[in-house]
């Protein structure tokens, strides 16, 4: 297993320079597995929700679901991802202000490590209004 940092999955996904992006598919499409930690998950898609490309919350749904799909992708823990991009989804469909990704990924991260260490898990605190919403969020 490799692992690789934020620079170069995005350089996969955009193919925004033909150097990089050809060194970058090569990578995923080698021998290794190719972890994508939840760090780098994060800072993709915050970079790809930025002003520089404005992916849309489709975007992001469709990004995540297709990293799921590459044979060679291995994430963190790919069970707390798949979570947060349901509460990413549902909480996004049914309200007007956008939750963000890391936000509902932090949560469910949360949520993970207080199952693994056989803890109650007792909220997710953040000022964050949008993120308020996601399920397990509190306001300080």
């Amino acid at each position: 297993m490799i692992a690789i940092d934020t620079n170069v999955l995005l350089r996969y996904l955009l193919q925004d320079d033909p150097r990089q992006s050809a060194k970058a598919a090569a990578l995923l499409a080698g021998e290794e597995d190719v972890l994508v930690t939840h760090v780098v998950l994060s800072e993709t898609i915050w970079t790809l929700c930025g002003k520089k490309y404005n992916a849309t919350q489709t975007d992001v749904s469709v990004t995540v679901r297709a990293l799921f799909e590459e044979p060679r992708i291995v994430f963190e823990n790919a069970r707390t991802v798949w979570r947060t991009l349901g509460d990413y989804i549902n909480t996004n469909e049914t309200q007007r202000a956008a939750i963000d990704f890391p936000d509902a990924l932090i949560l469910n991260c949360a949520k993970q490590t207080a199952a693994q260490n056989s803890v109650d898990f007792n909220g997710f605190y953040t000022f964050d209004k949008a993120a308020q919403r996601l399920p397990g969020a509190r306001v300080p």
